[in-house]
């Protein structure tokens, strides 16, 4: 039978087949980010001696579980208000425009040896462009709103995240460097050899800069200057309510597991084994990438939960004035050891 299956898939059109991989591949990641919160919110309350959710069942078991289904029949239920003198269009074309670009960009994101919905051989260029344009919901949804306090949470936000991407396209200039190639299988490949044979180790400050740069990205404490209450009465999406706030709601997080991918895919060897041996490579492939963002993704929870919000000036210093020269430094270092005869990439 799994063969008959493999033949009649096989026979398919390709357009079918693309088809049915994108829409399996969005309603995986609309469900992990659904528990990524539910992750998100037990972990902070274990650090922080709390139980977190613990109320909603699914059928009477896991407490707990149900709670990211309560939370979406809420925000469904809830009104969305469109402010008055609110370029009402713009207003509800900017969470789209937020959300888009984390979907679309896992077009070209290896899950296997096998599995890629597209094997563009620019797809490191694909994602850099796309992955600029979720500036423009920000800014727009900022603007829309005709309110004082969204405009000026969206320029900050819209600023922090320029600086950032410009440092996290210089780090994956590096890593192109060391794979000769943009197509992201290639790149993953070009790792195999085990764990020491990753790109952390020998290109660890760009993977640095690369992963607090995607904390930055992302909005993520300690870089949330688009959600200091405090400061900026919750920042862009001040106006925003109901499914229309959801929609940067899920895009933040949808953009927390791309950015884990990423750097599984970049700079942790992918679907790789850590030890190439036969106990090791019973796990699939695609297991040990989801081992790896999993991993990654719970970083970002714990550098949450541990540390308190920068400065805007701090935040922005870091992006301009150290990780761009830094990247940059060790952009040249890598050119530099390539010419050599100690040339590890060859």
């Amino acid at each position: 039978m799994p063969q008959n299956l493999a033949i009649a898939w096989g026979a398919l059109p390709g357009t079918v087949r693309t088809t049915v991989w994108i829409v399996i591949v969005t309603v995986a990641l609309i469900l992990c980010v659904a528990y990524l919160t539910l992750w998100e919110r037990k972990v902070i309350g274990w650090m922080q001696l709390r139980r977190g959710p613990n109320r909603v069942r699914i059928f009477g078991l896991f407490p707990g579980l149900g709670q990211p289904f309560a939370d979406v029949f809420k925000l469904l239920a809830k009104e969305v208000i469109v402010p008055t003198n609110a370029n009402k269009f713009l207003f509800r074309v900017a969470p789209i425009l937020a959300l888009v670009p984390a979907f679309a960009a896992w077009a070209v994101i290896p899950l296997s040896p096998r599995l890629v919905i597209s094997n563009a051989n620019a797809g490191l260029l694909y994602l850099l462009a796309l992955t600029s344009t979720g500036i423009y919901g920000v800014i727009i949804a900022g603007w829309a709103a005709n309110s004082k306090y969204a405009m000026l949470g969206a320029m900050r936000s819209a600023a922090q995240m320029v600086a950032y991407e410009i440092a996290m396209g210089f780090a994956l200039v590096g890593v192109l460097m060391a794979a000769g190639s943009m197509n992201l299988g290639v790149i993953v490949r070009t790792q195999e050899g085990g764990f020491l044979s990753w790109n952390w180790f020998w290109l660890f400050p760009l993977l640095m800069v690369y992963f607090i740069s995607g904390v930055a990205e992302t909005n993520r404490a300690p870089f949330d200057v688009a959600e200091g209450e405090s400061e900026i009465v919750a920042g862009f999406h001040v106006e925003y309510s109901g499914i229309s706030f959801a929609l940067f709601f899920l895009a933040e997080y949808m953009n927390m597991i791309l950015i884990s991918t990423l750097t599984a895919v970049m700079f942790f060897g992918g679907w790789q084994a850590p030890i190439d041996s036969w106990l090791f490579n019973l796990i699939p492939p695609f297991w040990w990438l989801a081992i790896k963002v999993f991993l990654i993704v719970s970083m970002f929870l714990w550098i949450r939960a541990t540390f308190p919000r920068y400065r805007y000036d701090q935040i922005m210093r870091l992006g301009w004035k150290v990780f761009i020269p830094l990247t940059l430094v060790w952009i040249a270092v890598i050119g530099i050891w390539m010419q050599t005869p100690w040339n590890i990439w060859q």
